[in-house]
């Protein structure tokens, strides 16, 4: 196989990439001269240096806690908890929320084998517990696995102990077409989510 087949292949790998799309990435690299090559291939092999992930709320930064954590001006408030990086990162790059996050990098998916570890699980309560906010916002995905996620995280938060008694639970609105991704989503989609939440519905005696 040439390097150009090699090249496509690898790019396949990526999520949402297809031969056509892994096509033009391999013949745009082609146009780039040695010099812009290597620096994109030492880009790549750097990637992971210098890199942490928070151990307060599972972000990837260059910082432990990281940038978002340990902004005095953000609203600590209020606690996003969301499926994995690229949730987040759309929701930064949107500039409609300010508040903090959690990174579940989890999700409930029975049919791939998927579930909360305990690790995980008890991560994200005893953030909750150390941050105390007033609102927990769930932004999971609407879809099944974003579903039966969502139902699974409001279980755990009705028999957590220690949580702050008149602590609001809510859910992103369907702003967001249902078999959707946030990851996808825009800005205007986000922000009507966002805005729209609602309060899940259970009896917080747990608290």
């Amino acid at each position: 196989m040439d390097n150009i087949s090699k090249l496509i292949n690898l790019f396949k790998k990526f999520p949402g990439v297809g031969n056509k799309s892994a096509r033009r990435m391999v013949f745009y690299l082609l146009k780039k001269d040695d010099e812009e090559l290597k620096a994109i291939a030492q880009d790549i092999a750097s990637l992971r240096e210098g890199i942490f992930t928070c151990s307060e709320c599972g972000n990837v930064s260059s910082q432990d806690p990281c940038n978002i954590c340990s902004d005095k001006l953000r609203d600590h408030e209020t606690i996003c908890i969301v499926e994995d990086l690229e949730d987040l990162v759309s929701f930064e790059q949107a500039k409609i929320y300010n508040g903090l996050y959690h990174v579940l990098n989890e999700r409930v998916a029975p049919f791939d084998g998927e579930d909360l570890s305990p690790e995980g699980v008890k991560f994200l309560v005893s953030h909750i517990k150390r941050v105390k906010p007033k609102e927990v916002i769930i932004a999971t995905n609407p879809k099944m696995e974003g579903d039966l996620t969502y139902y699974s995280l409001l279980d755990i938060l009705k028999k957590a102990r220690g949580l702050r008694k008149d602590m609001k639970i809510t859910r992103l609105a369907f702003g967001l077409p249902v078999g959707g991704a946030i990851g996808y989503a825009d800005r205007l989609t986000l922000h009507t989510a966002l805005e729209s939440r609602v309060e899940a519905e259970f009896n917080n005696g747990g608290f």
